[in-house]
């Protein structure tokens, strides 16, 4: 495993910012936010409980303080679903959307991660109850965060949503409420780009599911990767594969399903996933500084790239 870079204030110093050609992220606030994100004091953030309303709550004020734009009151788009698992209904689920107008193009680019987690459960051998969710998906939301930060200030080329999707641990309802409560014709979105656990991997690899359907993206991706760290991988999408095809694992499923082209960015499952351990103090640092900012990359490249008309 790649070395931990402990939670201190001595190693916030170094990682403060992580240049690529002025482009870049800022890993200060990424790091605070993944902190706060799966704090104990959210336990879990459970869909309908009030660690939950926590997170959404931070999440709110993190957009209005960018300056983003919405089509939704106050940046949220209320929805309710009966989870198959529990039989119980949630009539009090949120996505938090937010919108930047593209520069050149009324085309779309839905950038996601589902800020949920599965809550409290029986305690581990360490008597901890709480599953945390750093990597799953806190990772994802506060890298959401800093990606909206990134483009309110350099305005893309399409226009952009920023959906932090609340539900996906109970069958991906927050994507599949987005998908059917969209503000524009679905024709209008060249591209999801979900991210699910990208904050640490042994060997150093960062995965963009979904080319196989797309071969076109793969082109633009390899380029703006070229000689970064984490190495960015391909695959995790073949038809027929079981498990091993990750199509329909997180929030991009119901786009695809709506013919929407994606990009999934995430790691393989570590030995932590869904369990407390899953935790702040186990996430990479320097992992995911580096992780979020090769995102940044290809989503620029992508955002160059993509049709405009």
């Amino acid at each position: 495993m790649q070395p931990t870079i402990k939670n201190t204030l001595s190693c916030l110093f170094f990682l403060v910012f992580f240049q690529v050609n002025g482009q870049s992220i800022a890993g200060k606030s990424l790091i605070e936010n993944i902190e706060f994100l799966s704090a104990d004091a959210l336990k879990g953030r459970k869909t309908g409980s009030a660690g939950n309303s926590k997170a959404r709550d931070f999440i709110l004020d993190q957009f209005t303080n960018i300056g983003l734009e919405t089509h939704y009151t106050d940046f949220q788009q209320e929805f309710s679903f009966e989870n198959k698992r529990d039989k119980k209904n949630y009539e009090n689920a949120v996505n938090i959307v937010g919108f930047v107008a593209g520069s050149s193009s009324k085309k779309l680019i839905v950038i996601t991660a589902h800020y949920d987690h599965v809550g409290a459960g029986k305690p581990n051998a360490e008597g901890d109850s709480i599953y945390n969710g750093a990597d799953d998906n806190a990772s994802g939301t506060a890298a959401l965060i800093e990606l909206a930060k990134y483009f309110n200030k350099n305005r893309p080329a399409h226009s952009m949503i920023f959906a932090a999707l609340d539900g996906e641990e109970m069958g991906l309802q927050g994507a599949k409420a987005l998908v059917n409560d969209f503000p524009f014709p679905l024709e209008q979105i060249v591209l999801n780009i979900n991210m699910d656990m990208i904050s640490r991997n042994e060997k150093g690899e960062l995965y963009a599911s979904g080319t196989y359907y797309n071969p076109s993206l793969k082109t633009i991706l390899k380029s703006a990767a070229a000689g970064s760290t984490p190495k960015l991988m391909f695959g995790h999408d073949e038809p027929n594969t079981g498990a091993d095809n990750w199509t329909q694992s997180s929030d991009h499923g119901p786009f695809f399903n709506a013919n929407v082209p994606h990009i999934y960015f995430g790691v393989e499952d570590h030995p932590d996933y869904h369990k407390p351990s899953d935790s702040f103090e186990n996430i990479d640092q320097q992992f995911y500084i580096n992780a979020v900012n090769l995102i940044l990359k290809c989503t620029l490249a992508l955002d160059a790239e993509l049709p405009k008309e």
